[in-house]
């Protein structure tokens, strides 16, 4: 890009490292690593569980975990959007 061309998004280039935009991203969106966070511990538990399942089916265990950790990302979604629907509604920010 030439200097002499103005950015679109200057806030978006002015963050050049991986952790800035990790931050800013968390910033905008909290329930979305939260979201990943939760999916990444029911896996890590249904991992752990794997082996002491008892006479439960391999089948039946996996699809157990799944709905539990698809559970937990759209309910970490749904309270996203709730929450940024408050924050957009509700509560006026300051302008």
């Amino acid at each position: 890009m030439s200097p002499s061309q103005e950015s679109v998004y200057p806030e978006y280039e002015t963050d050049t490292s991986q952790t800035s935009k990790l931050i800013r991203k968390f910033k905008e969106t909290p329930f979305v690593p939260i979201g990943m966070a939760g999916f990444a511990a029911v896996v890590g538990y249904g991992l752990y569980r794997l082996k002491h399942r008892g006479n439960m089916k391999m089948s039946l265990h996996l699809i157990h975990m799944r709905v539990a950790a698809q559970g937990f990302v759209v309910g970490a979604i749904t309270c996203g959007v709730l929450y940024s629907m408050l924050r957009e509604y509700v509560v006026k920010p300051k302008e």
